[in-house]
């Protein structure tokens, strides 16, 4: 099953079994969306249950969060997560807040999905990585997998989920298969999955990352060095447990995302690691991220930019 397969039978599953699910956003219905991640789904539960919206982050984001306060279960799509900046007063003001403003008396049960990353020549405006912002957001459920078995499975426990939780999506993998169990069962947040198992340096990545730390890993265990590769799917909640097992195994830690490197949630994770497990560490904890500038259009430049699986190799060696 490829990564858009997999999100796409998380939300069929869930709207099979309940008819308040629901699917809105820019050209999800009959078009099947922006990444094709909703075709077919219009013709099988029509227009009541996947409805297009008019060009407005805002209104998208708004109408989540008032049908979600109404009893709905809604799944918003905005085509890029460059474009959350127009909605963000709708989740980070409203979304996050309500439960807690509240005292608990309401339930706010909305997915957000947000399409993210570079690596499609999308150029600046639609290929940024924004995670950090969201996961700053106290009252976000914050997610991100990275292959068709944990989006399908986050994505049923995302919508089950009584508080809002924003599902981030990578371009690139969407057209990437991989092996989906038959007995398919909601993957609960907060545990990371251990890819690849090892005793001399911890990666700890999410989304496609995780693919580039896998193939990283691989080049470096022919020179000696055993990489444990960690997924963590949730950003939050997460899942500290695992990666404070990790390093006290390996003692040397290696954290990437595609964010810009500047600002960016693997800042949150090291600076975790440092407060926390400080004298496990045998060398500095080595960060990858994106140059800090706008992703350019042109290819050899985007790829110049973004990180890939030679910066990961590169920073493990500099551990030794």
């Amino acid at each position: 099953m490829t990564y858009a397969e997999g999100i796409r039978e998380g939300m069929s599953m869930r709207m099979r079994e309940n008819s308040n699910v629901i699917l809105f956003g820019e050209d999800v219905g009959k078009f099947g969306g922006c990444f094709g991640v909703s075709a077919g789904m219009f013709d099988e539960f029509g227009e009541e249950m996947i409805r297009d919206t008019p060009i407005s982050e805002g209104v998208i984001v708004g109408a989540a969060v008032g049908s979600a306060a109404c009893g709905l279960r809604p799944i918003a799509e905005l085509m890029f997560v460059d474009f959350l900046t127009v909605g963000m007063d709708q989740l980070v003001n409203q979304a996050a807040k309500m439960r807690y403003m509240f005292g608990g008396k309401i339930t706010l049960p909305m997915v957000l999905r947000l399409p993210g990353g570079g690596g499609t020549s999308a150029a600046a405006q639609h290929s940024q990585s924004l995670e950090a912002w969201v996961t700053h957001v106290p009252g976000l459920k914050v997610v991100y997998p990275s292959n068709a078995q944990d989006a399908l499975g986050m994505m049923l426990t995302a919508i089950d989920d009584d508080n809002p939780v924003v599902f981030m999506e990578n371009k690139v993998l969407y057209s990437v298969k991989s092996d989906v169990e038959d007995e398919v069962k909601p993957i609960p947040f907060g545990k990371a999955s251990v890819k690849r198992e090892g005793n001399d340096v911890t990666i700890i990545t999410y989304g496609k990352q995780v693919l580039d730390s896998l193939k990283a890993a691989e080049t470096l265990a022919k020179e000696g060095i055993d990489v444990e590769v960690i997924d963590l799917r949730s950003l939050f909640p997460l899942d500290k447990d695992a990666i404070y097992n990790s390093i006290e195994k390996t003692h040397k830690v290696v954290v990437v995302s595609e964010e810009a490197k500047r600002g960016a949630f693997t800042g949150e994770i090291a600076s975790m690691i440092a407060e926390e497990r400080f004298y496990e560490l045998d060398a500095p904890i080595k960060r990858i991220g994106s140059l800090n500038t706008p992703i350019a259009f042109a290819s050899n430049l985007e790829n110049y930019i973004l990180p890939n699986e030679q910066d990961i190799v590169l920073a493990v060696k500099s551990l030794f």
